[in-house]
């Protein structure tokens, strides 16, 4: 535990801003995410960000036979970690291809994406084009579960997703607020043409 502490913290030291925080996500932060999901609809879930793997190895305790997970995490260290730890998940490297990947996968539309991917210090054309991929790569009945250290995506998210419920979680360091967006918006303005 404390190993992977201090491997978060050094990541943390070299690339603030990919990495977000100096510290994994608490257990309390993570079951609260996890609180949110409609667990008997899921056939496939998607994890960006997933650092160390906090919530990917609760996602394998309650993985069931018939999921597909896809894990996106862009440190190479990290996720060739996560990749000998749970092999049965399939990882890649840019959220930014979310939508790309999971046509690749044959999935066409997935039924959740949970995020851990650090929003506020990315460029609004970044978030942009992360979130486009997260709406188009959603079931209509789709949910995105994200959590952030500050309200800033309150709004853009508003904007995606006909509801937007926030949660404050106290128990983390530092403390989060975690967004539960329910029913993509299918024709979002912002969508760019798929080449």
């Amino acid at each position: 535990m404390w190993t992977e502490k201090v491997h978060f913290f050094r990541k943390f030291l070299k690339s603030p801003g990919k990495v977000g925080s100096f510290i994994p996500s608490s257990s309390f932060l993570v079951d609260k995410m996890l609180e949110y999901i409609e667990w008997n609809r899921i056939c496939s879930i998607i994890e960006l960000g997933a650092g160390t793997g906090v919530l990917t190895r609760k996602l394998a305790k309650l993985k069931q036979s018939h999921w597909k997970v896809l894990v996106f995490e862009l440190d190479n260290e990290m996720r060739q970690r996560l990749e000998q730890l749970i092999p049965e998940f399939n990882y890649y490297v840019n959220a930014k291809e979310i939508y790309h990947i999971v046509q690749l996968q044959g999935l066409e539309k997935v039924d959740c994406i949970i995020s851990g991917l650090p929003f506020a210090n990315f460029s609004e054309e970044l978030r942009e084009d992360i979130l486009d991929g997260v709406v188009r790569s959603l079931k209509p009945e789709g949910q995105f579960v994200a959590f952030q250290y500050s309200l800033h995506m309150k709004e853009q998210l508003h904007r995606y997703f006909a509801t937007v419920k926030i949660s404050f979680v106290p128990l983390n360091l530092p403390p989060a607020f975690i967004y539960h967006c329910h029913t993509p918006v299918a024709q979002h303005n912002s969508f760019k043409e798929v080449v």
